[in-house]
């Protein structure tokens, strides 16, 4: 079952201000279809990539691509759960994250350019397999995180822009060739 309502771009109201820019670049259209081709696209980025690309920097003290790629990959894993748990009607406010902390925790330096495009994959087809299984009711299903309410439908809206994001930095500022991400 392909939900129409998930592909409908969420209102405002449905998340926190602050996401609206990530939601704002999500193209119009079928939001699995742009979901796959957003996946293709970034393994094939992935995939282009050496050792040495992958511990690039744009300046000093900014993450690597690495830490780009594994922070894309972290925020995907949170925005599901968090569509899922608010799918799941559950009341409780779902976690926020502080992405800074994150990072320290993780090292994703220490990790080769093909196991972060094998995470990242399996990441995005988890989160495929989810998104699929939402009906009409659950995409428009309003829930809580880190206090602000977000409907199911927004947050994969969000999942879609915070890659699409990050893919436009690592083009601009860390000299990244080629269209990434888009749909079509």
């Amino acid at each position: 079952m392909v939900p129409m309502t998930i592909s409908t771009r969420p209102a405002a109201g449905e998340y926190a201000e602050y996401y609206a820019r990530y939601i704002a670049l999500v193209p119009t259209g079928h939001l699995l279809a742009h979901l796959r081709a957003q996946r293709e696209r970034t393994a094939e980025l992935l995939a282009s990539l050496d050792e040495e690309g992958g511990a690039r920097r744009y300046a000093p003290g900014k993450w690597s691509v690495k830490q780009v790629i594994g922070h894309v990959i972290d925020v995907e894993r949170l925005f599901a759960f968090r569509a899922l748990a608010i799918a799941r009607a559950d009341p409780a406010d779902q976690p926020s994250m502080d992405q800074d902390r994150w990072m320290e925790a993780a090292d994703f330096d220490a990790r080769t350019i093909p196991s972060l495009g094998a995470e990242y994959r399996a990441v995005r087809d988890a989160s495929l397999a989810l998104i699929e299984s939402f009906s009409d009711a659950d995409a428009g299903r309003q829930g809580r995180a880190s206090g602000f309410p977000f409907t199911v439908r927004s947050l994969v809206h969000m999942l879609a822009g915070h890659e699409l994001h990050h893919l436009a930095v690592l083009r601009e500022r860390y000299g990244l060739g080629g269209r990434t991400g888009g749909a079509g």
